[in-house]
């Protein structure tokens, strides 16, 4: 039931992480996303076969529930600035994971008596998981969302440098997913601790 659990907090996380994209696109000028139909919180509309069911069954093994959703579409060339757009559409989905940890960790901290222990545990749940998004997809690696901001501050001339690396993108996200968790893994406890104010 846990593992059900830690899944589902995931699939939403990643969800809302999307969908984020897609508002962000759309403020600025991109209507993709809505025309796909993909500016819903539907999880229908946004599970990745893998990303959102095989690797976070195989992950939760570990004990470590990783995944995500099908990336939400936008057209970057519709963006009214071309300079800086892209960058404010691949950090809304950080952002707003780290906004959810916010509000539960500020939850857990001032509010945990009043829940319970049950409700506490679930806020752990969100916190973590949320946790772990944001500062993963924070990472400067194609196709995470701090790669795309890396690029905004490059030359245009390493746009075919970035075309070419992005090519093998999934492959550079498995290496980083093994590579760096054990130096994450600290960081992310250390952010919650300081939330919440309770050590994992």
């Amino acid at each position: 039931m846990d593992t059900i659990f830690q899944i589902a907090v995931l699939v939403m996380s990643v969800v809302i992480h999307e969908v984020s994209h897609g508002y962000a696109a759309e403020i600025l000028g991109d209507p993709t996303a809505r025309l796909q139909g993909r500016l819903t919180l539907n999880p229908l509309k946004h599970l990745d076969p893998v990303g959102s069911v095989i690797i976070p069954l195989l992950t939760s093994l570990t004990g470590f529930t990783f995944g995500w959703a099908k990336p939400v579409p936008y057209n970057p060339y519709n963006l009214r600035n071309q300079k800086w757009g892209e960058l404010a559409v691949a950090a809304a989905g950080p952002l707003v994971n780290i906004f959810l940890a916010l509000v539960f960790g500020l939850l857990i901290r001032f509010s945990g008596a009043t829940f319970g222990p049950a409700a506490v545990n679930i806020f752990t749940v969100i916190v973590i998981i949320n946790l772990v998004l944001a500062i993963f997809n924070l990472l400067p690696v194609p196709p995470l969302d701090g790669s795309k901001i890396l690029w905004a501050f490059l030359p245009y001339r390493f746009r075919r440098i970035r075309e070419s690396i992005e090519r093998f993108s999934f492959l550079f996200v498995i290496i980083v997913v093994f590579a760096v968790w054990e130096f994450l893994s600290p960081v992310i406890v250390q952010l919650f601790s300081l939330i919440t104010g309770f050590n994992l």
